[in-house]
């Protein structure tokens, strides 16, 4: 029995209870314990895994994806642990195992599902070995925290390098993340989306990689999903768009929900899942690849994602005096076109709420905000009420949609979070929008869930879809 990993999650868990009492979030504070105490506490739990460690990374959907493949995993009857909340620094992978660890450092499961940063992804590596990593995209994500997005890509593929044995579960669509399989030597499946499922092609959003990541050449484009993402060749050296095991087509939206049908191996199903945004069908499909390479019969992993219910900012829905309310998580650019992208495909008229912080979790730099197609909001402003600016960086926001062309008499600046929440929510339009960088995220939900009542959108039911 090894008395210091007692030790530290015997620390760690008061730390978390502290932490509950007062009231505070504290996610990755019982890993901060742990790790002080005894540095092998990652290692130690994570080697307790019955059949295997799935991690995710990348920069946009780690959570969503994760959540997914926890729920397709679970319908394979199979235990699981999971950082559930988000938190994907090293501490909060360690305090996800602290978590459904007992009092002596004893667990039982069978998988664990990590969604990893990408800055600490070389970090986990070292102490837990994943049977697969997820990569779901590669998109410029805080500047003055990863860098250029060359940096970054070359983070995950160093650190992959040094796997001895793993399988790579890459998008295909995307040539940053498709490139990984050659350049890491490791076995892959690709998932992705057959050309033309958009109608709006993406076209006018900025792409992250116009250039070959193997020879450097421009890519050539038959198609674009949104951003870099879409059908390439390289003309010059041959590199293109693998073909996927795993493949959408016939996207439909059907309410509050998608749905799509899906070629694999094995023969074509049709894939629901219960919430909003083009995006998260990569998400999905990333989810049921997973399932099927671990052996998940089809239909178990298609009720799995069925069960998949928002986690906190992607795509949460509440309702207020009977009208919707959709709470989204933006971080950068290509998260924030689609995010407007959605918007603008809700039917009715709309009230507008973004929250801008500049902590060090949301990146210091917010010149990002001006890569966002705003203009393109700006341009279909006549179905939008009003535009609710707080945070921080309240009053960059609303210079922003100045400059983007959206009307002054629309925007208004409410530096108080819950008196900006209060003043939208009660706008004359016919449902609301909140977008919110990382910190002002839990306060927004939290003031959010105090006014309005969370939407449980599978007790609608999803007859039409199966």
């Amino acid at each position: 029995m090894n008395i210091r990993l007692m030790m530290a999650v015997l620390a760690a868990k008061f730390a978390s209870f502290i932490s509950r009492r007062f009231g505070w979030k504290g996610s990755s504070l019982p890993g901060v314990v742990a790790r002080k105490i005894y540095p092998g506490t990652l290692r130690d739990l994570a080697g307790q895994a019955r059949r295997g460690i799935i991690m995710v990374t990348g920069t946009n959907g780690k959570t969503t994806t994760n959540n997914m493949i926890a729920n397709v995993i679970e319908a394979g009857g199979f235990r699981v642990v999971i950082n559930q909340e988000g938190a994907n620094l090293i501490t909060g992978v360690t305090a996800a195992f602290i978590k459904h660890a007992d009092w002596l450092g004893r667990m039982r499961f069978d998988y664990a599902l990590l969604e990893v940063d990408e800055a600490s992804f070389p970090r986990v590596v070292k102490e837990v070995k994943p049977q697969f990593v997820v990569v779901n995209n590669f998109f410029r994500d805080q500047l003055d925290r990863y860098g250029e997005l060359d940096k970054t890509v070359q983070l995950v593929r160093d650190a992959l390098k040094t796997l001895p044995d793993v399988h790579l579960v890459l998008n295909t669509d995307d040539p940053l993340v498709a490139q990984l399989q050659t350049t890491t030597g490791h076995p892959a499946s690709f998932f992705g989306l057959a050309p033309h499922q958009r109608p709006d092609n993406g076209a006018r959003q900025t792409r992250e990689a116009r250039f070959c990541p193997r020879c450097g050449k421009e890519l050539h484009y038959d198609t674009y999903q949104y951003s870099q993402l879409g059908s390439y060749a390289c003309e010059d050296c041959g590199f293109q768009r693998p073909t996927p095991e795993v493949e959408a087509a016939l996207v439909e939206t059907a309410g509050t929900a998608l749905r799509c049908q899906v070629r694999y191996p094995a023969g074509q199903v049709q894939l629901a899942i219960h919430t909003q945004g083009f995006y998260n069908l990569y998400n999905a499909l990333a989810a049921f690849t997973v399932g099927y390479l671990v052996g998940i019969e089809p239909r178990r992993i298609l009720k799995g994602l069925l069960r998949y219910k928002p986690a906190i900012g992607r795509m949460e829905t509440f309702r207020y005096n009977g009208k919707p309310a959709v709470l989204n998580l933006v971080k950068n650019p290509t998260g924030y076109n689609e995010g407007i992208a959605t918007l603008l495909n809700i039917p009715g008229t709309k009230n507008v709420f973004m929250a801008v912080n500049d902590n060090d979790a949301d990146g210091r730099d917010i010149s990002w905000l001006w890569d966002v197609d705003f203009e393109y909001l700006a341009d279909n402003h006549r179905d939008i009420e009003v535009f609710v600016c707080s945070g921080l960086r309240g009053e960059e926001m609303a210079l922003r949609l100045k400059y983007a062309g959206v009307p002054l008499e629309k925007i208004t600046v409410v530096r108080e979070l819950a008196a900006a929440i209060k003043e939208v929510l009660e706008g004359p339009g016919e449902s609301t929008y909140l977008y919110s960088t990382y910190t002002a995220l839990w306060p927004t939900q939290k003031i959010l869930s105090g006014l309005a009542v969370k939407e449980d959108l599978h007790a609608e039911g999803l007859s039409s879809l199966s």
